[in-house]
């Protein structure tokens, strides 16, 4: 994607979503932090399933905590790996407790140093609850931002470092959402659906697929 393509492309995408949310149903920065943990290799459909019945009865680190690994298991057993995530999240809600004051950091180094919170979680937290630029790269974006020329890379890191250099600053607080969302719906895996792309005369891909003329 040509550099002069790229705030065109963002525009179109702000244009037909001015405010994009992320799909998980929360209603504080811990069940946000919980939901996306709990996300990993699972869809935000069945997280919200999961979570709707355990954020009424553990809707902070100390009622999760008391709920203990075997219960926080039977709640989340419908996502994949519900095992090893509920031992992460128990013992998570431990460390906001004793190293927190029970509250979820700023910071991503005090994120990523809890269980089961890895860069692409520290940065939807840091980017959703807290309003930092940062990409979340998921496969979702990894896919849209190789495919379109936006942004290539081999790795998530690679393309979350490129995003952070080629999305312009007024775009990049909403940026992840509205590549997420683009992947999720419209440039999917197997069958992108190019002729319903309203950024297609910008993409790589979808240039060179439009008709002559």
């Amino acid at each position: 994607m040509k550099p002069e393509a790229v705030e065109a492309f963002f525009a179109t995408l702000a244009a037909a979503n001015p405010r994009p949310q992320s799909e998980l149903e929360y209603t504080s920065v811990f069940e946000l932090l919980v939901a996306v943990l709990l996300s990993a290799q699972a869809t935000d459909v069945s997280v919200n399933k999961a979570t709707k019945a355990l954020f009424a009865l553990a809707p902070t680190p100390q009622k999760m905590a008391d709920l203990g690994v075997e219960r926080v298991t039977e709640l989340i057993r419908t996502i994949g790996l519900f095992r090893t995530k509920a031992k992460n999240l128990v013992e998570t809600c431990r460390i906001l407790l004793q190293r927190h004051d029970g509250e979820v950091p700023r910071r991503r180094e005090a994120l990523q140093a809890l269980p089961g919170v890895g860069r692409k979680t520290a940065n939807v937290v840091l980017n959703v609850a807290f309003g930092e630029p940062t990409m979340a790269v998921d496969t979702h974006i990894f896919r849209v931002a190789n495919r379109t020329g936006l942004a290539p890379g081999r790795n998530p890191l690679e393309v979350e470092t490129l995003l952070l250099q080629r999305v312009p600053e007024r775009w990049r607080v909403d940026a992840h959402h509205w590549l997420i969302l683009h992947g999720r719906y419209v440039c999917l895996a197997r069958a992108p659906r190019c002729d319903a792309c309203a950024v297609r005369r910008w993409c790589d891909l979808g240039a060179s697929t439009m008709p002559a003329g």
